[in-house]
């Protein structure tokens, strides 16, 4: 019988993406933060933290169980009277949720269940963990 091996994994600094281990990255793996070169060149920001900050200003509004999308998020941050103006924050406010999984503040639902922040395609939701 053969055992599965479990590969270590962490979270880009950046996007909040998985990194999983690989063996080029043997000798400095406990260096490895960021899952791409396009990463590694956008660390987060001010604007960054300003968004993390809104995702958990709105849950907390919210009330416990209660879910946001991340379109609320973008929408509170860009704060314009603009209608789309909150659209090029989307990816972002994704991201910011995807960071804030890592740091277990989060979870990130599809159809109620929790899913893989790595691997959700479509709309999400964002509640407390």
């Amino acid at each position: 019988m053969t055992r599965a091996v479990r590969v270590p994994s962490k979270s880009c600094a950046t996007c909040g993406r998985t990194i999983t281990w690989r063996k080029k990255w043997e000798r400095d793996w406990d260096e490895v933060r960021y899952c791409s070169d396009a990463c590694r060149s956008q660390k987060p920001g001010a604007a960054d933290r300003e968004m993390q900050a809104a995702i958990l200003q709105l849950l907390a509004a919210r009330g416990a169980g209660k879910t946001i999308c991340p379109s609320e998020a973008a929408r509170a941050v860009a704060g314009s009277d603009e209608e789309h103006a909150w659209r090029p924050l989307m990816e972002p406010a994704r991201e910011a949720a995807r960071r804030l999984v890592a740091s277990g503040h989060i979870v990130i639902t599809q159809d109620g269940r929790v899913v893989d922040p790595s691997h959700a395609k479509g709309a999400i939701r964002l509640r407390r963990a």
